[in-house]
């Protein structure tokens, strides 16, 4: 099974490869040349091998610091905004003269949140990665980050490039960093060893795959795993590895970690909520109402609601929880926060009758909801 997961990064038409900041800069900030450079001539071999190829590219904020004199990544989003828009120009110089060697063009494309949710957005990005294929060019996405706000930030662009493997039907994700693979405990630690493979995502249980991410970028391994989860449940392999082992993994070879497909490909809708958003409040359900939600996939009425928590508006993402706390699913909310209290418990029929026909409705239809967990306590 390890093989055929191999094989199928190794032949893969369409390759989507990540790399994190921490693996483009020097200490401190700047962008290490020859690192742009060997990552590069990886891609490009692959390219000219007939592959269309996506570079998902971090680097832009780190790549900013040392010329506006920022000792370390700035924490408020306004100098990350400011670095960003300095350090963008420069990255993109760099990949340029570094595919130019191999008569490639690089084609910059700016993403944010919406760019992969919503159905125009979507639409328009794919067209535009599918004509830079068409033209032999080698797309280079970033998060928007001059422009993004925390409301729509990706938060990292492992999960960014999860989603573009799935806009684009990629057919293998590479993520690469400073760490060579995914391991059942720190690495550091005698006995610990590499998990060559991952079948189901609950083969991590009891694992812990916490960390933080370097002083030059945002991501550490949860976001790598929560990367993973998303492309695979996508149905796309998934490779995690360090940038030096870029060759190899792209080749097949035995390095990293490799997260095999998953049967039951999500919706990108439903992708996008389990992964993409942050809650803006929670729902607290009775034990019927979490198994109509889980179980028998219906949508939420305000029969089965028990509490209400948070602030957010009518089209907010929020979170379902069985009595005990548990997040059992993800949904976009029809009423605001304010509205709900009074309906909780009573039917739809009922409300209509005593608040107007406009309340004869769900509070989160099935559409707009993703489950999270099939438990139901």
């Amino acid at each position: 099974m390890t093989s055929d997961l191999r094989a199928a990064v190794r032949t893969a038409n369409r390759l989507v490869v990540k790399i994190g900041s921490s693996s483009l800069t020097r200490p401190g900030g700047g962008l290490d040349p020859d690192a742009v450079t060997a990552l590069s001539d990886v891609l490009a071999a692959r390219r000219l091998e007939g592959s269309d190829v996506v570079l998902v590219s971090s680097g832009a904020i780190a790549a900013g610091l040392a010329p506006l004199q920022l000792a370390r990544r700035p924490r408020d989003l306004a100098t990350q905004q400011a670095a960003a828009s300095v350090g963008q120009g420069a990255l993109m110089a760099a990949y340029t003269a570094a595919f130019a060697r191999h008569d490639l063009v690089v084609g910059q494309v700016l993403l944010t949140s919406d760019d992969v949710t919503r159905r125009g957005h979507y639409t328009n990005a794919k067209r535009t990665l599918d004509r830079l294929f068409a033209m032999g060019a080698v797309p280079v996405v970033n998060e928007n980050d001059t422009i993004a706000t925390h409301e729509i930030r990706f938060g990292d662009n492992d999960r960014l490039a999860a989603l573009v493997a799935h806009l684009i039907s990629a057919d293998a994700l590479v993520l690469l960093s400073d760490v060579d693979a995914l391991y059942d405990g720190p690495p550091s630690r005698p006995g610990t060893s590499r998990i060559e493979t991952v079948l189901d995502e609950s083969e991590l249980d009891g694992i812990d795959v916490g960390g933080s991410g370097s002083s030059v970028g945002t991501g550490g391994m949860v976001t790598k795993v929560e990367a993973a989860r998303i492309a695979t449940g996508a149905g796309v392999t998934t490779v995690l590895t360090s940038a030096s082992q870029a060759a190899a993994a792209i080749a097949g070879q035995d390095v990293g970690t490799v997260f095999a497909p998953q049967p039951r490909v999500r919706r990108a809708r439903h992708l996008w909520l389990a992964h993409a958003t942050t809650s803006r409040g929670r729902l607290m359900l009775d034990d019927g109402a979490v198994a109509a939600v889980v179980q028998r996939g219906k949508s939420l009425l305000p029969a089965g609601i028990r509490s209400v928590s948070g602030k957010f508006a009518a089209g907010d993402p929020v979170d379902l929880c069985a009595l005990d706390g548990t997040v059992v699913a993800r949904g976009l909310v029809n009423y605001d926060a304010h509205e709900l209290p009074e309906l909780l418990g009573r039917g739809t029929k009922e409300l209509a009758a005593a608040l107007g026909p406009e309340y004869e409705r769900e509070v989160i239809h099935r559409d707009d909801l993703v489950v999270l967990r099939k438990g139901t306590r």
